[in-house]
């Protein structure tokens, strides 16, 4: 025990840290991931400042509190569900390393979730989001400045359509990506984890072309003047935003995740198996993978409609599947 009553380390004044150093050192918590988790423990602990309640001292009822509290500020059920998960990691840490006597968030059960299906968009509006992109490479001519910036949103729909990566690992590609002579990507994904992507030839035919717009040297393939030294997510979905309406199609629907799941959800819909998707996305649980099961029920409905030797198309319209 601290001088101050404390439980924790002397000179230890923020537990909040504490929990984030083990997480970025034991468990290879990524930038953005920590910095999430930074932003709803210093939420939850400035609640359990303002009630002087210290957080190795906390009691269930008053994180069932701070969990009502979080509907009427607006957040969402889902986005209370993940800064629940946070909490509750970072109690039991501090169960875990001796800092409380007990975890108070075992008995809090997370804000119920509606099942949400992910948003995608057809082939068709792929097609012609792309469509227009070509054509914008097309039209930019000899200005340099307008041909450049069609070049490398060109690149960045088709790398992102034909891969399925997060928009986090789209952006800082390597520049050496574009000289690759195989069909596939390696990219380090979260938690450091390796996986391969495919590369369509549409896909390295518009690496080639935007890279054809770089200077001679330097280490990523869509550079900015940003501080990593690349380009960040945020312009990229401004930009997106932008090519979408140029398309015809409503900018709120569209996203760099959106992509994502479209890649996802049009491979399922043309016959993939769902656990080569989950590699292909970098999903470490299938359950994750899960959330397009609405794309695997269609395809088991259609199956049953057009290949049972007994069936009658009007007995399936309304098949469910069962799990077993």
């Amino acid at each position: 025990m601290s001088a101050d009553g404390s439980t924790l380390p002397d000179g230890a004044e923020d537990p909040g840290q504490l929990f984030l150093d083990m997480l970025a050192a034991e468990r290879g918590a990524a930038v953005n991931t920590l910095a999430a988790y930074r932003r709803d423990l210093d939420d939850y602990l400035g609640y359990l400042a303002e009630g002087g309640i210290d957080p190795e001292e906390a009691q269930a009822d008053q994180v069932r509190a701070y969990v009502a509290s979080l509907e009427p500020r607006g957040l969402k059920a889902s986005s209370a569900a993940r800064r629940l998960s946070c909490i509750r990691g970072f109690h039991r840490f501090l169960y875990a390393e001796g800092y409380a006597e007990t975890d108070p968030t075992a008995p809090v059960a997370a804000p119920r979730r509606a099942k949400g299906l992910p948003k995608i968009l057809s082939v068709a509006e792929v097609d012609r989001l792309l469509a227009t992109a070509r054509e914008r490479v097309d039209a930019a001519g000899d200005n340099r400045a307008e041909a450049r910036a069609a070049a490398r949103m060109l690149c960045l729909l088709e790398l992102l359509y034909a891969t399925g990566l997060r928009v986090s690992e789209l952006v800082a590609l390597p520049r050496s990506a574009a000289a690759t002579r195989e069909r596939y990507l390696v990219v380090k994904g979260k938690g450091g984890r390796e996986r391969l992507v495919p590369l369509t030839d549409l896909a390295r035919d518009a690496m080639r072309a935007h890279v054809a717009h770089l200077p001679a040297d330097g280490p990523w393939l869509f550079p900015a003047e940003s501080e990593s030294g690349h380009l960040t997510r945020q312009a990229f979905a401004r930009d997106l935003k932008t090519a979408a309406a140029a398309a015809g199609l409503r900018t709120d629907r569209v996203s760099p995740h959106v992509l994502r799941h479209a890649f996802a959800s049009h491979l399922l819909q043309n016959g993939a198996d769902l656990r080569i998707v989950q590699e292909l996305l970098g999903h470490a649980d299938i359950s994750t993978t899960q959330i397009y099961t609405h794309v695997l029920d269609e395809r088991l409905k259609g199956m049953v409609r057009d290949l049972h030797p007994l069936n009658d198309p009007n007995d399936y319209t309304d098949i469910e599947t069962v799990s077993t």
